[in-house]
């Protein structure tokens, strides 16, 4: 098998092994050394980075998956990965993901790219001549995507690898409500509700007199917490302009994304054909993988993180 294959591990034979192995088998595993960094916004929020203990060479921004965070398991492999290359790792948190809510009454959602591009050019001032590619987990993924095209060839990065993207919002919505599907929807749903009911202690929220413990499906948090919060008229209005899959034919940046047919937080259509992509982007499709998983190797105790050989490998032709 080369570098550039998956073979699913035989003892993680379905997607949803897959996807739950990793996060549970790595949970609290190797502690590693992280420095904090507060990026002030322009609207008066803030970002916080959390950059591996690597102080110089390239830099790869880290965008994490719906609440997720610098210790969401995937996050905390690919800084350790990212050390023994060279390179420096730093997790951009979304708003309100770092364990600190933001201040302003907004939060964060799949089409918002603002706040990535906000960082880009605070290291950008900062390092005018550092390489910088950039990783997406998921949410993260099609934010990374979509900020590709919104820019075009005015983006900065030099590379860039996206994971398990969500590319139509619209469809990976109706799958989480399909099947065992809805146990990681309600996984989610539960953080997002319990966040969204501190925040609204303190700030106003979208729909004063809606309970938040009342929204049953993703979607329904989307309808009346998401699109309201962020100037949409709805949840399908959010979803169809934010997702990334009619943006991936005006990226510039060599880009890289892999994909599991099996993903079950979305269906198999979603995945866009060769014509969709612009030539700078390469779509790897596995039929196994799950959702963020991809996870190799002969026995349990030995497992291969497959991306955290896949990703280096591309990143390693421009960094």
């Amino acid at each position: 098998m080369s570098e550039n294959e998956f073979k699913p591990a035989w003892w993680l034979p379905g997607p949803h092994l897959q996807t739950l192995w990793p996060t549970f088998s790595r949970r609290g595993k190797k502690k590693i050394a992280l420095r904090r960094e507060r990026v002030e916004l322009p609207d008066g929020d803030f970002i916080d980075l959390d950059w591996s203990e690597q102080t110089t060479g390239p830099i790869v921004l880290i965008l994490h998956g719906l609440e997720g965070s610098v210790h969401s398991p995937y996050a905390k492999g690919m800084l350790q990965t990212l050390t023994k290359f060279g390179w420096r790792g730093v997790v951009m948190h979304f708003r309100g993901c770092s364990g600190e809510m933001n201040r302003l009454p907004r939060s964060y959602h799949s089409g918002e790219t603002t706040d990535v591009a906000s960082i880009m050019a605070h290291l950008r001032r900062r390092e005018p001549r550092t390489p910088i590619a950039a990783l997406g987990f998921s949410l993260g993924g099609n934010v990374l995507l979509k900020w590709l095209g919104e820019t075009g060839d005015q983006n900065p990065l030099i590379a860039a690898v996206a994971i398990s993207v969500p590319f139509e919002l619209n469809k990976c919505a109706d799958r989480l409500q399909q099947g065992f599907s809805r146990v990681y929807q309600r996984y989610l749903l539960r953080q997002l509700q319990e966040k969204m009911i501190s925040k609204f202690q303190v700030q106003p929220a979208p729909e004063p007199e809606l309970s938040v413990k009342s929204l049953r499906t993703l979607r329904d948090f989307d309808n009346h917490i998401t699109a309201p919060m962020h100037g949409f008229n709805s949840a399908d209005d959010y979803y169809n302009r934010s997702s990334s899959r009619q943006f991936l034919k005006l990226i510039r940046v060599p880009t890289l994304v892999l994909q599991a047919k099996d993903d079950p937080f979305m269906t198999a259509d979603i995945i866009p054909g060769s014509e969709e992509l612009s030539p700078t982007v390469a779509l790897e499709v596995t039929e196994k993988g799950g959702h963020v998983g991809f996870v190799a190797g002969r026995l349990p105790w030995r497992p291969l993180f497959w991306l955290e050989t896949r990703i280096p490998l591309f990143l390693g032709q421009y960094l």
